[in-house]
């Protein structure tokens, strides 16, 4: 008996000493692995990336493309909610002025032949909206009394629909648990949209850059013409007309 119960201890011992270096085994080969994953993400830094000597705002957490850290007036510290409809505002004005950055110049181009082109082809008595410089009509520069009330209609009609269309899309995906991507309308007629979580990024960065600088490009439109009362196409003509 006592011989018996010897044996059974010696096994036990055994036991517990192969478990306990299947344990540590199991755990030296997982612990490379939770170290790589914790290293490659990288901590979110206290100071802001744009301005390295200001504090990073809080509610600033990289969430966003194109999220550097830059808010010197402190908009974002009201809430996080109220960030996504800042960022849903900013979409919406970059996509605005990349258009405008396009219009302007082409409307300086373009608006004379064509009008004379369709008076020429449809007997009309149309007025081009360009003034003697050839600027168009914008606040600083007057004109926009000139502009057909039917156009300004079609401009308010449009752009409170896409803000309705946002703001339903927020409320929804708040109350059904999802998370709501500012200005993601699932407009993309041409499929240029990547399928890829990596290239939807870089999308984003791209938009968001673009549209930051059409922004200025814009304010930079009107400022000029203000000051220098010559178009755009006439300041810069290297841009615009040809060389020889």
């Amino acid at each position: 008996f006592f011989k018996e119960q010897t044996q059974h201890t010696s096994n036990l011992h055994k036991y517990k000493q192969t478990d306990k270096l299947n344990n540590n085994m199991t755990l030296s080969s997982s612990s490379p692995l939770a170290m790589v994953s914790s290293s490659t993400k990288a901590p979110l830094s206290r100071y802001s990336k744009a301005i390295p000597f200001l504090k990073r705002p809080p509610n600033l957490t990289g969430t966003y493309a194109g999220d550097v850290g830059f808010d010197p007036f402190n908009f974002s510290s009201s809430s996080p909610e109220q960030l996504t409809y800042y960022r849903e505002a900013e979409i919406k004005h970059a996509r605005l002025a990349m258009l405008a950055a396009v219009g302007w110049p082409s409307s300086e181009l373009f608006d004379q032949p064509i009008t004379k082109f369709i008076d020429a082809q449809l007997s009309l008595d149309l007025t081009p909206m360009l003034n003697s410089n050839d600027r168009v009509p914008s606040l600083l520069n007057g004109g926009l009394d000139n502009i057909s009330p039917i156009f300004w209609g079609v401009c308010l009609g449009l752009s409170a629909a896409i803000d309705l269309r946002g703001v339903q899309n927020a409320r929804y995906n708040e109350e059904d648990g999802e998370s709501y991507l500012p200005g993601d309308y699932g407009f993309d007629p041409l499929g240029m949209y990547p399928k890829d979580e990596g290239g939807q990024q870089r999308m984003q960065l791209c938009e968001i850059k673009h549209g930051r600088l059409a922004m200025l490009a814009v304010t930079g439109f009107a400022f000029q013409e203000y000051v220098s009362k010559v178009g755009v196409i006439d300041e810069t003509p290297v841009f615009f007309h040809p060389l020889f």
